[in-house]
C-alpha cells in the first residue's frame, strides 16, 4: 500500500517519556517537511507535522479512515483493525451513525450535565478527604468521575467498571500486552456489549443504547454490527482519555507551581487553563489512527500517492509557531488558542464538549477544595503507564 523508500525513520522516534514531546516532531515540523516513517506493523507511511498538513489530512475526505479496515496498513497497533466503527468510517456512513447521537453531545444537553459532574466530583472528594492523605488521584477521582460520567449516558452498569477498565487498557496497548491478550479484550468488549444491548432491548430506558436500540429496530438506521461497536467505542472513547488527562493535567500544575498559584489566584482563568492544557498537553504516546490517500495529494511540496498512508501528528501541530505565539509555553491568557486536540473534520471528537466540562470541574473543585494540594513523593516517583497509545499516570500520590 505505499512505496518504499530507504531513507524513511523507524518510528516511534523514542519511548515516549511522561509528557514529553520527542523533538524530532518539531525538527519536521519546522522545517516544512513531511516525514517518512517505518511504523511498528505494515511498513512505511508518511508523517505530517506542521498545522496547515494535519488539518488538511483530518479535514480532507481524499484521505480516507475507511480504505485502512481489514488492511495490513502503516499502524503503531500490532492488530488490523477489522471491526467498522464510527472511527473509522467515511462519510456518508459517518455521517449516518453520528447523527443518530449527535443531539445527545450538543453543548445546551451537555452543560446540562454539570450538576451531576459536580455532585459524583464533590463525593469523591469528601471520601478523598475523609481517608486522609496521602492519596491517589488517579483511583480517586480522575477515572471514576468519566467512568460514572459515560455509563449513566450511555446505560452500562458503573458495577461492571473493573471489567471493562481492564478489557480497554488491553486494547488500547501498544507493548503492555500480548496479541492474544489485545485480541481477547477485543472480544470480550464485543461480547459485554452485545448482552446489554440485549438487556436494553428486553428493558430499554432512556439512555444512548436504549434510544441505539431503537434506531436499530424501528428505523433500521443501523446494523447489529454497528449498533454494538458504536457502543463499545463510546464506552472505551468516553472514559480512557478524559481519565488520562484529567491526572495528566493535574500533574502538569503540580509540576509547575507559578502555573498552580495562577489558578488558585484567579479562578477564573480556568476555561482558558484547560484549552491551553488541552493544547500543549500530548494525549497519544505516538500518532495513530492512519489514513489513504485515494488520490494523489501535495503537502508540504511532497506529492503522497493515492494508495499510500499518511499519520498525524496531532502534539506536534499543536506547537506550530506560525499559529502559536511561544508555542512551547504554557501561557493561560492566551487569546487566540485554535488547537485541534479533539482533531478536525468529520472525525472531530464526538465527546469534546464532556471532555471540557468533567475537565473543568474536576481540576477546578480539586483546586478549590485542596489549596494546600502539593505530590506526596517526589515528582521524579510519579508513575506513568508504558507501552500504551494514551499517555496518563498509574497513580498521582498527592497530600494537602
Amino acid at each position: 500500500m505505499t512505496t518504499v523508500d530507504r531513507g524513511a525513520c523507524p518510528y516511534p522516534f523514542s519511548e515516549a517519556q511522561r509528557l514529553d514531546l520527542d523533538p524530532e516532531y518539531g525538527r519536521l515540523r519546522d522545517a516544512g517537511e513531511l516525514g517518512r516513517v517505518r511504523m511498528p506493523y505494515g511498513g512505511e507511511a508518511w508523517l505530517a507535522t506542521s498545522y496547515d498538513d494535519v488539518k488538511t489530512v483530518l479535514g480532507d475526505q481524499r484521505f480516507s479512515r475507511a480504505a485502512t479496515l481489514g488492511a495490513d496498513v502503516p499502524r503503531a497497533m500490532p492488530l488490523i483493525q477489522t471491526d467498522s466503527s464510527l472511527l473509522t468510517m467515511d462519510p456518508p456512513d459517518h455521517s449516518r451513525l453520528r447523527k443518530l447521537v449527535a443531539k445527545a453531545f450538543t453543548m445546551r444537553r451537555i452543560e446540562m450535565l454539570r450538576p451531576r459532574a459536580q455532585e459524583v466530583v464533590d463525593g469523591l472528594l469528601d471520601d478523598i478527604e475523609a481517608q486522609g492523605p496521602p492519596a491517589d488521584l488517579v483511583e480517586g477521582l480522575a477515572l471514576p468521575l468519566p467512568i460514572t460520567m459515560i455509563c449513566e449516558l450511555l446505560g452500562v452498569p458503573y458495577e461492571d467498571r473493573a471489567q471493562f477498565r481492564a478489557w480497554s487498557d488491553a486494547v488500547l496497548s501498544l507493548t503492555a500486552h500480548s496479541v492474544e491478550e489485545i485480541q481477547a479484550g477485543r472480544d470480550a468488549l464485543k461480547a459485554y456489549l452485545a448482552d446489554l444491548v440485549a438487556t436494553h432491548r428486553k428493558q430499554p430506558s432512556d439512555d444512548l443504547l436504549s434510544e441505539l436500540v431503537r434506531a436499530r429496530d424501528e428505523e433500521d438506521r443501523l446494523t447489529e454490527a454497528e449498533l454494538v461497536q458504536f457502543g463499545i467505542t463510546l464506552l472505551v472513547a468516553g472514559h480512557e482519555t478524559t481519565a488520562n488527562q484529567t491526572g495528566n493535567f493535574i500533574y502538569t500544575l503540580l509540576s509547575q507551581p507559578h502555573l498552580l498559584r495562577q489558578l488558585q489566584d484567579d479562578p477564573g482563568l480556568l476555561n482558558p487553563a484547560i484549552e491551553e492544557l488541552l493544547r500543549i498537553t500530548p494525549l497519544g504516546a505516538n500518532v495513530s489512527s492512519p489514513r489513504i490517500a485515494l488520490e494523489d495529494v501535495e503537502l508540504s511540496g511532497t506529492v503522497v500517492k493515492a494508495g499510500e498512508a499518511v499519520l498525524t501528528a496531532m502534539a506536534s501541530a499543536n506547537r506550530a509557531g506560525d499559529v502559536f505565539d511561544h508555542p512551547e509555553e504554557i501561557d493561560f491568557h492566551r487569546e487566540n488558542n485554535p488547537h485541534i486536540a479533539f482533531g478536525h473534520g468529520v472525525h472531530h471528537c464526538l465527546g469534546a464538549q464532556l471532555a471540557r466540562l468533567e475537565l473543568q470541574v474536576a481540576v477546578g473543585t480539586v483546586l478549590r477544595r485542596l489549596p494546600g494540594l502539593r505530590f506526596a513523593v517526589p515528582v521524579e516517583e510519579v508513575p506513568f503507564k508504558q507501552g500504551r497509545l494514551i499517555r496518563g499516570l498509574q497513580a498521582l500520590p498527592v497530600a494537602w
